[in-house]
């Protein structure tokens, strides 16, 4: 059972009783007669594939609330494409596949991309981010949950819990954040979030100050969770990076719009566990180590929106502090884990804090290097000013798509 103690300055919802699932379904059929609801599934085709994504086809199928159900698709051949339908067919709601590497919406990205509009690069960014202006173009769903496809441990619950928050119409909430205990094989999981991103924040906080932006950060439990959801309205003017620094630019986003009382963060699962990255000391580009760089770029850009002055110096100060505050974190977690019976590899963590720290001020290096780069993929309003009728033409491509392969 979890706790009830509200840390920071965000609401935290928290799982303190046993409810039964069907009583809080029973809820949220009610909330959709007035509110309708949909989810997005961002996903490659290799999920599809993999041990999580059959799971949960059978857990969304019992889902009686949803109306709605939308599949960004990514890294799919024609055929692989005709395959994911076939797979989502059983799916009871309203459903369509948005078929990213497509003809109809490549040449769509194509056009946006001569105006400068386009995500800069693939990637989950760029798929949550068409799936988005799909919702909007659509216009069927006011309440919105979006989560992570390789989920090996999914139950519907953690669906009812995550859009309960902004689906309720006595809540006041624009948007909610997932999280849970990354605690799965006898071990602590989540090294990104404990040892980076944590002690990341606290360090900055000593160099730079107490900045409400970074007690803000600070308030979530979860920050890298890939579950949240929202009102339909938020989407219009959200602006969101294409790389691994999604979900922080997702928060950050959440921070510049909407007053604090406006957002929370909801416990959602007791046991959760997905597919996990390679630490990949060997190669930046990859795995844990591309994570942390661009995790760490989008709070340095994040601080220097905010009138943040930064040198190489700052971030040597940066690194230093993080690197002791992150060692310290290693000890408390080994404790915890000692204490719960838990494996915890010590060598393990501390080569995970050492190529953090590097990569801290690898990013520190690229953020400096390159003052020019626009991290964000434009907000759905300027597009929408730019090309008035791209809503029509996502849809139209997307049901082309969808009509075609039925057909056939």
């Amino acid at each position: 059972m979890a706790d009830f103690h509200q840390n920071g300055i965000i609401t935290t919802l928290h799982n303190l009783s046993p409810r039964p699932l069907a009583d809080m379904e029973s809820e949220l059929t009610k909330f959709s007669r007035k509110r309708s609801m949909a989810l997005v599934l961002p996903c490659l085709y290799s999920e599809l594939e993999g041990p999580a994504m059959p799971n949960i086809l059978a857990e969304l199928k019992q889902v009686p609330y949803l109306g709605e159900v939308v599949v960004g698709l990514d890294r799919a051949s024609r055929d692989q494409y005709r395959k994911a339908l076939d797979f989502f067919s059983d799916l009871p709601q309203y459903h369509r596949v948005l078929w990213n590497d497509g003809p109809r919406l490549q040449a769509l990205d194509n056009d946006l991309r001569s105006m400068g509009l386009a995500p800069e690069e693939k990637g989950k960014g760029c798929n949550v981010w068409y799936c988005m202006g799909y919702i909007l173009a659509a216009t069927k769903a006011e309440s919105i949950a979006l989560h992570d496809c390789d989920i090996v441990t999914y139950s519907r619950e953690l669906l009812a819990r995550l859009i309960y928050p902004v689906a309720n119409p006595l809540f006041n909430y624009e948007f909610c954040k997932g999280f849970y205990a990354r605690v799965a094989d006898g071990k602590i999981n989540g090294r990104v979030c404990r040892l980076l991103v944590t002690p990341l924040l606290r360090a900055l906080k000593k160099v730079l100050g107490d900045l409400e932006y970074l007690e803000y950060m600070d308030s979530f439990r979860y920050s890298l969770a890939g579950e949240f959801s929202f009102r339909r309205d938020v989407l219009t003017d959200l602006r969101i990076p294409s790389d691994w620094g999604l979900e922080i630019g997702v928060l950050s986003e959440m921070h510049r719009n909407y007053a604090h009382n406006r957002l929370c963060q909801v416990d959602i699962a007791q046991n959760y566990d997905h597919k996990h990255q390679d630490l990949s000391l060997e190669d930046k580009n990859a795995g844990l180590s591309r994570m942390s760089i661009d995790i760490a770029k989008a709070l340095f850009r994040k601080l220097a929106t905010q009138g943040e002055v930064f040198s190489p110096e700052t971030f040597r100060s940066i690194k230093a502090t993080y690197f002791r505050i992150a060692l310290d974190f290693v000890e408390t977690y080994h404790n915890d884990a000692v204490m719960n019976g838990l494996h915890h590899d010590l060598h393990e963590e501390e080569r995970s804090v050492e190529m953090f720290a590097e990569n801290i001020m690898e990013a520190g290096k690229i953020f400096l290097e390159s003052p020019k780069i626009t991290p964000f993929i434009p907000s759905w309003n300027r597009v929408v000013s730019a090309m008035p009728d791209v809503y029509e033409r996502l849809q139209e491509a997307v049901e082309q798509d969808h009509q075609e392969f039925m057909a056939g």
